[in-house]
């Protein structure tokens, strides 16, 4: 028998047995200890989906606060217009509703003094989307003896090492993004437009019962100058580059991969993809368990100094993936990042360089972290894909 919430609405199924979830807020709630922190206020949506199985999108409006503290059971603070959702939807029987923006803030604030939290240690998500500095202030004025500490990287760290079972989604995922690549290779042909590649590709993805990242970028020709370009009726001549970065999904896990192709013989972006395939290479031959983020960095970006075009690098190597395609406040592959990688981690590494008359191109991979180093999760190889100039 399905299982109902108070309102008599049924309660949806969860992407993972509510066991998943126990064990990940049991997890954060073990970091908040060695935080010497008291509880955690989490805001970020990314964070709140990855915790409660609550896919977020009632959140565009106000910040939804889950509040975990130990010796309490976890409160969702949500609008009340989306209450009976955040039910059905989540695995937290506690949820507290406001019903206008104004009152985010007292309603999480009484929460806190329920729990003794008011004068306590409380981390709350400063460098993470979804908590405005309003928010900050309106909490602080109503809990002034609060001693409110950064925690914008606490769940993101707990979120990193990855269950099986959310191993198992990214690999489903990735089997929805190497299809997207194939057809995206199928479709390269003269007078193709982006939009016309994009609409087949999500053609046999719906086919093969997948689902695509609302985010796509999509670029031929002069057009892969242009990062981030959304598909548009622009199409593809002769001698000219295409890339794609596309992500298939499952239950809001993100699995990204970058793939170029060129039509006949583009010699400057050839010579950039080049370049980017050794760095994204050196960067996965550098990840093992022990190793420092930024070691991973650098081992990419010696490449391209090596190679005398260090401007040619304007990113950081790679990121955390997982719920959501990243989450700001997520680890980083980047100069400054000491976090140790552990088995179980999964990143993606997009080395996607600069030409010298601005095209963009490069290649990427997704790779999970294992005991022996990085598994590479595409079955599609990440060489240039040239395609054949029409007769």
């Amino acid at each position: 028998m399905q299982a109902t919430i108070g309102s008599g609405i049924p309660r949806a199924g969860l992407p993972f047995p509510t066991s998943e979830y126990d064990r990940r807020q049991r997890k954060v709630l073990e970091a908040v200890a060695r935080a010497e922190l008291d509880a955690i206020v989490v805001t970020a949506i990314g964070h709140l989906r990855y915790l409660t199985g609550y896919h977020g999108f009632g959140g565009y409006f106000a910040p939804f606060p889950l509040i975990l503290a130990p010796g309490h059971a976890p409160v969702f603070v949500v609008r009340e217009y989306d209450g009976e959702a955040v039910r059905a939807e989540g695995c937290v029987d506690k949820v507290v509703c406001y019903r206008h923006v104004g009152d985010v803030a007292r309603t999480c604030a009484d929460v806190l003094r329920q729990h003794r939290l008011h004068d306590r240690r409380v981390g709350l998500e400063f460098g993470c989307w979804n908590l405005a500095p309003a928010d900050l202030s309106a909490i602080r004025e109503l809990c002034p003896g609060m001693k409110v500490a950064d925690a914008s990287h606490l769940v993101a760290l707990v979120a990193a090492v990855k269950s099986p079972l959310e191993v198992d989604v990214m690999r489903q995922a990735m089997t929805t993004t190497d299809l997207a690549v194939l057809v995206f290779q199928n479709t390269v042909s003269e007078g193709v437009s982006e939009t016309e590649t994009y609409a087949a590709i999500a053609r046999e993805v719906s086919k093969a019962g997948g689902e695509i990242w609302r985010s796509v970028t999509l670029v031929f020709g002069d057009r892969t100058k242009m990062p981030h370009g959304v598909p548009t009726p622009h199409v593809i001549r002769n001698n000219e580059p295409a890339m794609i970065e596309i992500g298939g999904i499952k239950h809001g896990y993100a699995a990204g991969l970058v793939r170029s192709a060129v039509l006949g013989r583009h010699r400057e972006t050839e010579a950039l993809h080049a370049l980017s395939v050794e760095a994204l290479e050196s960067a996965i031959a550098a990840i093992k368990p022990g190793v420092a983020a930024k070691a991973v960095d650098a081992a990419a970006s010696k490449v391209i100094e090596r190679s005398g075009r260090p401007a040619a690098f304007r990113h950081r190597t790679g990121y955390q993936t997982g719920i959501h395609w990243t989450e700001r406040g997520n680890l980083s592959l980047e100069p400054a990042a000491e976090e140790i990688l552990e088995p179980g981690m999964t990143f993606h590494l997009p080395i996607i360089l600069f030409g010298e008359t601005g095209h963009l191109f490069g290649c990427s991979e997704h790779v999970l972290v294992t005991e022996f180093g990085a598994e590479v999760l595409s079955c599609t190889d990440h060489k240039l894909f040239q395609a054949a100039v029409s007769a």
